[in-house]
């Protein structure tokens, strides 16, 4: 479904990756590695002749085309109208599903957001709010760039349900959360410098060994949950 063949730029080395329908993806790596940079090339913000989505170059794609088979999903809220009330802007989001906004906001507890504005969103009500927009949009890939960030343990364990849901198609996760990509089970891609280096199953990546191999002593897997080695 999305292929990547032989991308370079001044961050990403020699970026080869392919994604089939319906499979899911986490990326790791450290701050400045070209997670993000990643994640905006594979959705057309920064234009690549190098990928295509159902065999269609992705910059050869009409807008509304685009919207059915990508949607990014930022680390923090933008938008243009910034007085606009979570419920209207919601309602703005839903394209490709027939569930509606006050569900959502009921399946994420926040129904009591619904009629502020969203410039007055704490950025943890911002990470829901765009949680919400990703399933309203229900494009056949989420980009999702960061999705527990700001979020208390109790709406990350909402969220990690969500993305395990049957609620989004293919899910791509940008994460530091170790124990969210491990939880998840998704495919693991590390990079490391710009270049991918590692693109394997999460039981090859959440091992003794591999762990190790990428941090050192600095983690260990204590109880089926990961946790920095202090």
């Amino acid at each position: 479904m999305l292929h990547i063949n032989n991308y370079n730029d001044d961050l990403l080395k020699e970026i080869n990756l392919s994604l089939k329908p319906h499979q899911n993806l986490t990326i790791l790596g450290s701050n400045g590695a070209g997670k993000s940079t990643l994640a905006k090339l594979i959705c057309g913000i920064i234009p690549s002749e190098n990928i295509t989505l159902k065999g269609k170059k992705i910059s050869s794609l009409k807008a509304e085309e685009r919207t059915q088979l990508i949607n990014y999903i930022p680390p923090k809220l933008e938008i243009f109208d910034e007085y606009i009330t979570l419920e209207a802007y919601l309602n703005l989001s839903q394209l490709y599903t027939h569930l509606e906004p006050k569900n959502i906001l009921k399946l994420l507890e926040i129904e009591h957001l619904k009629d502020k504005p969203t410039h007055t969103l704490s950025s943890g009500e911002e990470q829901l709010a765009m949680i919400a927009t990703a399933v309203l949009h229900n494009a056949q890939i989420t980009i999702f760039d960061e999705p527990t960030a700001n979020l208390d343990p109790q709406k990350s364990q909402e969220v990690f349900y969500l993305l395990k849901s049957k609620l989004l198609q293919s899910r791509i996760i940008i994460t530091h959360d170790l124990n969210l990509a491990y939880h998840l089970g998704y495919d693991i891609l590390y990079l490391k410098n710009g270049e991918i280096d590692f693109h394997d199953s999460s039981e090859s990546f959440f091992n003794e060994y591999t762990l190790h191999h990428f941090f050192g002593s600095s983690v260990k897997i204590v109880d089926n949950f990961i946790v920095g080695n202090l």
